[in-house]
């Protein structure tokens, strides 16, 4: 009977082996052995060679200053899970369409799902390994893809909200995934669970009270009764530091003054590094210059306005490339800011001595212009240039007269480009007050003061979606991103310029309100998704 359930055992060992796609490495630790399709929990970093029971942890008290490891123990490798989603395609390109699947359960509440990026990790490793270490949290402060999918689900996906004071049962299960014509999903493969102890935050009660509007803000104050639990429960938040390096909130309601709060060693008369809120100047400023007549409309052609033959990857595509297409992202360019191998991608554009003729020298696409949204920052560049070339006395002076002015605003600090010209790319800085005065101008149609400082059919272009078809966002304007908060039944269109690290000024079409937020959590995944939450959870609710 044992010669013949040997032979068994055999037989479907050897089966399992014939049906991998690669050979993966051979599993002789003792440990893993015996925790095969498991994720066990570590409060340190331990190579696997040294790695005992005893290190495992049940139970552990969760602090962000900590280590906070996973292992996991497979009996394959990635891709040969992979092969058994779809056997016909290559070890390659199975793990350019897959990866693994990530699910985080808290007391037994699926509350985040993550299909991993196809990138994170390395290829070699995806195809012969069969236990690997994750850091979530580390002293250390490790780069890892490990430490940005911790900060996905904890920051960015409600797990922050799910682990509040108290004690928690955190369940991990890992699943392979493949995406070819449709999304596949294998059997669970790793799976564990340690208890959480979260410690209450003793936040004293100054941090949460709201914040008194001082004298000469420039804005009338607004005598409008706001819910005020609202905003003391945001500020709650932000002094826990659940909602991550906000440095300021101003809400204007009717025109007036309503709210004007500052965190983290913020004041009103801070200046604020907005990254890519400074795109939507762009747009003011080149509305503006058309008004004036310094620029004809923004159907100009590039043929129009250089000679493009005297730059690299010449096309009469690019001939055609319109202002109107580089103000909506749709110029057809090789440049895409969210693709890391784009020829156009603003890391390549930085380094390089001339930021004008790098983007003049770039390919053309097979994008179709004016239809294909591509986020792309030199095309950007390019109208400031345009507007630098076609303005009188150049663009720094004009923005200065015609709308920094107009505005009342005086404290205010440009990027340069190399050549020293105001870069439209991003980086300009003001404070939050002045940012809502841009917000509020677009809300008044164009008007301050009794003045028209631009045209009120502008900002009408400049607040339609032209990608009504694209269901990767909500929309998309004359660098103005379209976005719709949901509150109950009701819906709030808005459109807003947004940078980098949860920046926002968000102008409300249906409702008379204005809101700015400015942060500093640049390159964090947490960055919009946060904001776009305090604005949706707290900020409206509050207001309406």
């Amino acid at each position: 009977m044992k010669t013949i359930l040997l032979f068994v055992l055999t037989f479907i060992s050897g089966l399992s082996s014939a049906q991998n796609i690669v050979e993966p490495e051979k599993i002789e630790n003792s440990v893993q052995k015996n925790y095969l399709h498991k994720i066990v929990f570590l409060d340190k970093a331990v190579p696997l060679e040294n790695l005992k029971e005893s290190d495992f942890s049940k139970t552990m008290t969760f602090q962000e200053d900590k280590n906070f490891d996973i292992r996991i123990f497979l009996d394959n490798s990635l891709v040969n899970y992979l092969h058994q989603l779809d056997s016909s395609l290559t070890a390659d390109e199975l793990l350019r369409r897959g990866n693994y699947q990530f699910n985080f359960i808290v007391d037994g509440k699926l509350i985040y799902t993550e299909n991993l990026n196809t990138g994170a990790g390395t290829t070699d490793s995806k195809k012969v390994k069969t236990s690997f270490r994750i850091p979530f949290l580390s002293t250390a402060n490790e780069d890892s893809w490990g430490r940005y999918l911790w900060m996905r689900f904890y920051l960015a996906h409600g797990g922050i909200d799910a682990l509040e004071a108290g004690n928690h049962v955190l369940k991990i299960e890992i699943k392979p995934y493949l995406k070819t014509s449709a999304l596949k999903v294998g059997d669970v493969i790793a799976t564990g669970e340690i208890q959480l102890i979260v410690p209450q935050k003793n936040i004293s009660e100054d941090r949460i009270a709201i914040q008194k509007i001082m004298p000469d803000s420039g804005w009338k104050v607004s005598e409008e009764k706001f819910n005020q639990k609202k905003i003391k429960d945001l500020n709650r938040k932000i002094a826990e530091n659940r909602f991550r390096e906000i440095t300021g909130i101003v809400v204007i309601k009717k025109e007036k003054l309503l709210l004007e709060e500052y965190f983290n060693g913020y004041q009103r008369d801070s200046l604020n590094d907005t990254r890519s809120v400074g795109k939507s100047f762009s747009s003011a400023l080149m509305g503006i210059a058309i008004k004036e007549g310094y620029l004809k409309n923004e159907n100009l052609r590039l043929q129009e306005l250089y000679d493009t033959k005297k730059f690299k990857n010449y096309s009469s595509k690019k001939d055609s490339v319109t202002i109107k297409s580089l103000l909506t992202m749709s110029s057809g360019f090789a440049g895409n800011d969210q693709d890391e191998e784009s020829p156009g991608n603003e890391e390549n554009m930085y380094p390089t001595d001339n930021w004008v003729t790098f983007v003049l020298n770039l390919p053309m696409s097979e994008n179709k212009i004016g239809k294909t949204w591509s986020y792309f920052t030199a095309g950007v560049v390019l109208t400031g240039d345009i507007l630098d070339k076609a303005v009188p006395k150049g663009l720094e002076n004009y923005a200065q007269k015609k709308l920094f002015h107009p505005l009342g605003i005086t404290n205010y600090q440009w990027q340069f480009t190399p050549q020293q010209k105001p870069s439209l790319a991003g980086g300009l800085k003001m404070s939050a007050l002045d940012f809502a005065k841009f917000g509020q101008l677009y809300q008044n149609k164009g008007m301050w003061n009794g003045r028209q400082v631009l045209d009120k059919n502008w900002i009408k272009k400049s607040f339609t979606n032209y990608f009504t078809g694209n269901k990767d966002f909500e929309g998309y304007g004359y660098l103005f991103w379209r976005k719709v908060y949901k509150i109950g039944n009701k819906s709030f269109e808005s459109y807003q310029s947004s940078g980098n690290g949860g920046n926002k000024i968000i102008i409300f079409t249906g409702i008379p309100v204005v809101m700015v937020i400015t942060a500093k959590a640049y390159n964090k995944p947490y960055a919009h998704l946060q904001v776009d939450k305090m604005v949706q959870e707290f900020l409206l609710p509050a207001v309406l």
